[in-house]
């Protein structure tokens, strides 16, 4: 096998990659950021991606629904949030599996032995979790674009409009008009309510 490991954290990546070569003789790639994986999945046929969501230059889901456009190529999401949110995004953007970053090193080898193997694996206490997703603010939340998500969770993380329009390598004008669009597709007017929706559906 051929895996793709999109991570941010160098930590993270050598982490993965002992932990793959104690079950598997795979070929092990790496990318630092999200625009860096495409590269390299163009450039390699590969037989799985194992994918971080908070990845710099491009996000998680947006990148998702990037690669699905050119690949069918099964892809395991490995990311710190567990939020139902997040899960049901990355599902819907194309992942085939989801387990948080809490999950034991025994869990993630099942989740990418099933996803490799052209299965679907959601962590356990993600699953049941997703079972419960029926809150209001969540509800709202759903209509957002990739895009919109990434900026409200910067904005929720404390983030100011210049360190969200740096982090994304976008001007300051265009987050300031994409915030104002995110106001008036949730039905607020002031952003500390837009913050408050965020942090009740477990944005951040």
């Amino acid at each position: 096998m051929k895996i793709l490991l999109v991570d941010d954290h160098a930590i993270v990546r050598t982490g993965l990659r002992k932990l793959l070569a104690m079950v598997s003789d795979a070929e092990i790639l790496e990318a630092k950021t999200g625009r860096e994986s495409l590269v390299i999945a163009k450039a390699h046929h590969l037989d799985m991606i194992i994918l971080d969501l908070n990845l710099p230059e491009l996000g998680g889901i947006e990148l998702l629904s990037r690669l699905r456009q050119n690949s069918d190529v099964p892809i395991l999401v490995l990311s710190m949030h567990a939020e139902p949110l997040y899960v049901t995004r990355a599902l819907e953007a194309g992942a085939q599996g989801y387990v948080s970053k809490n999950a034991s090193p025994e869990e993630l080898l099942t989740a990418i032995r099933q996803v490799g193997g052209g299965g679907r694996y959601v962590e356990q206490e993600i699953a049941q979790a997703l079972v419960l997703y029926s809150t209001v603010p969540a509800a709202s939340l759903a209509q957002l674009a990739p895009r919109d998500l990434e900026i409200l969770r910067l904005l929720a993380a404390g983030r100011s409009l210049g360190e969200i329009a740096e982090a994304l390598g976008l001007g300051y004008k265009t987050i300031a008009n994409n915030c104002s669009l995110i106001k008036t597709k949730l039905g607020v007017t002031k952003t500390a309510d837009l913050l408050r929706l965020a942090l009740e559906a477990g944005v951040s």
